[in-house]
């Protein structure tokens, strides 16, 4: 399954790679980048997407991170699933899968999801693995029902007939074709804000245009008829969410409702003038909010631990 290259870039070389197991099987491709003991990262990327799209995060994280993307069923160099086929409870599985592969027992990271990769985090919310492994959560740009009745892609006025047609346009079986000036237009209005650089419309469309399409049209079906409400209210660890304000395809409308709903809410942060791809169209500010959530939740964190660790050894002595 191959992988576009943004043009003008090298990708970020891994210092390792593994392929993860699923419940059901199927094999997910998994990078390894930085120090492998460095505090941890896990990077889920969205629907259409693949571990390209955390291009920028890799790049500045890794310098002194330990940072994990894998890619979804389907997705980049992922194959086509098992038995599991696409569903909420098969992304759950997956995100378990890279968790128990890449992180010993009991160690702790951030888990930072964009689109269909924080859903993929409220799937798993009341997942074993998750709790175990998962020191805070960045939601970006997602949503967890009513997707195509709140999408704004298409130009008309909210109600039901925009939603069917909404609905109709996730799971199109018809191929994308090559990337070309009218393709960049096309998603730049889809799915990015109107000063979204050039180089970063070409980045994404490359990635999108990449995707094999019977995942595209997989997924696209499990989000026409997504419910993942209860996975807010399961989610029980530290979580800050980002939006851009000019999201069509999940408007902000969805990030203030995961804010509100969440256990363990840290805030949102709406991102002016950005659109849907915000890790790419806004990379120092997503990488700072993770920055920010490694410093609080895994490094303080741990040392907060030894410290009530050497308490604990002391009294008993």
């Amino acid at each position: 399954m191959s992988r576009l290259p943004h043009r003008g870039t090298v990708p970020p070389v891994p210092a390792a790679e593994l392929t993860a197991r699923s419940a059901d099987g199927s094999r997910i491709h998994v990078e390894l980048h930085g120090p492998e003991a460095a505090p941890a990262v896990v990077l889920a990327h969205g629907w259409t997407c693949n571990t390209r799209f955390w291009d920028a995060q890799i790049r500045d994280l890794a310098a002194d991170h330990r940072v994990i993307a894998y890619d979804q069923r389907g997705h980049g160099l992922t194959p086509e699933p098992g038995p599991g086929g696409y569903s909420t409870d098969a992304l759950a599985d997956d995100l378990e899968a890279v968790l128990g592969a890449t992180l010993a027992p009991g160690r702790r990271a951030v888990l930072a999801g964009h689109s269909m990769g924080g859903m993929t985090v409220m799937a798993a919310a009341s997942r074993p693995g998750l709790r175990e492994h998962a020191a805070a959560v960045l939601l970006c740009s997602t949503g967890v029902t009513r997707l195509a009745a709140e999408a704004r892609v298409l130009p008309l006025r909210a109600g039901a007939l925009r939603t069917r047609l909404t609905t109709a346009v996730l799971g199109a079986k018809a191929p994308l074709g090559p990337v070309n000036p009218v393709s960049r237009k096309v998603l730049k209005y889809a799915t990015m804000g109107a000063g979204s650089a050039p180089g970063r419309v070409d980045a994404c469309a490359r990635i999108v245009h990449a995707c094999p399409r019977r995942a595209r049209v997989g997924w696209g079906h499990v989000l026409g008829e997504l419910d993942l409400a209860a996975g807010v209210r399961e989610l029980r660890v530290p979580t800050a969410v980002i939006a851009g304000t000019d999201d069509r395809l999940t408007p902000p409308v969805h990030a203030r409702a995961i804010a509100a709903a969440l256990p363990v809410g840290l805030g949102l942060t709406e991102l002016a003038g950005m659109g849907h791809m915000t890790p790419v169209e806004a990379p120092e500010a997503v990488t700072a909010k993770i920055r920010e959530l490694v410093t609080r939740y895994v490094t303080d964190g741990a040392a907060a631990s030894g410290k009530a660790a050497t308490a604990e050894k002391e009294d008993v002595a």
